[in-house]
């Protein structure tokens, strides 16, 4: 079972970005954080990487919901979305499956919570491709 939902789409990684974003914003989400590994990796170990960004994803109603029935998930929020350029012009999106990252919590409450952000994340990853 895979843990990640994904993509592989042509364009300009920074584009791409916007339009995640975009795709995100149309299922409820916002993006919480953003962390550049490529900036992180030169500036903390001085190494060259490929373009690479976390995105940090929330949809407020269903955290809501998640918190309600488990107040320690927070550990597993936000949902993260990568957005990776291994090769120029060929940009991978992945997200979280949310199903599959709380299969270790046992509480039967989250799994339709949880449904519901990979039914998001699905349609933000199919909208790219």
């Amino acid at each position: 079972m895979s843990y990640y939902i994904t993509t592989t789409i042509q364009g300009d990684f920074n584009q791409v970005i916007d339009k995640v974003t975009e795709e995100l914003k149309k299922q409820g989400f916002g993006v919480l954080t953003t962390i550049d590994m490529k900036a992180t990796l030169k500036k903390k170990l001085d190494v060259d990487f490929h373009n690479y960004q976390i995105l940090g994803a929330c949809n407020p109603p269903n955290a809501y919901k998640a918190l309600q029935a488990e107040d320690k998930i927070g550990l597993m929020l936000p949902c993260n979305v990568i957005v990776q350029e291994k090769e120029v012009g060929q940009i991978e999106v992945s997200a979280v499956d949310p199903v599959v990252s709380m299969m270790g919590v046992k509480n039967d409450g989250l799994e339709p919570v949880a449904v519901e952000v990979r039914d998001g994340l699905r349609n933000v990853i199919a909208a790219l491709a």
